[in-house]
């Protein structure tokens, strides 16, 4: 299969996991991070973005708190 081919058969979601796919497969084969990096950084962010989704969840939970005791 080409590269042309892949992208018409790939939709838009599936093409931006085969490009970050390709490239950290890229940079790992090239020594430009190993494995062990791009797994801590990945879990960092994770960990991270599930904090913010938690803090998010809390303020929008007493946002409504404060919208039925005062109604």
């Amino acid at each position: 299969m080409s590269y042309e081919e892949a992208i018409e058969l790939a939709s838009r979601d599936e093409a931006f996991k085969a490009t970050v796919y390709a490239m950290n497969s890229l940079l790992i084969h090239k020594g430009i991070y190993s494995k062990q990096e791009f797994s801590q950084l990945f879990t960092e962010w994770v960990e991270k973005e599930e904090r913010k989704k938690a803090r998010d969840r809390d303020s929008s939970n007493l946002s409504a708190l404060g919208r039925h005791l005062t109604a």
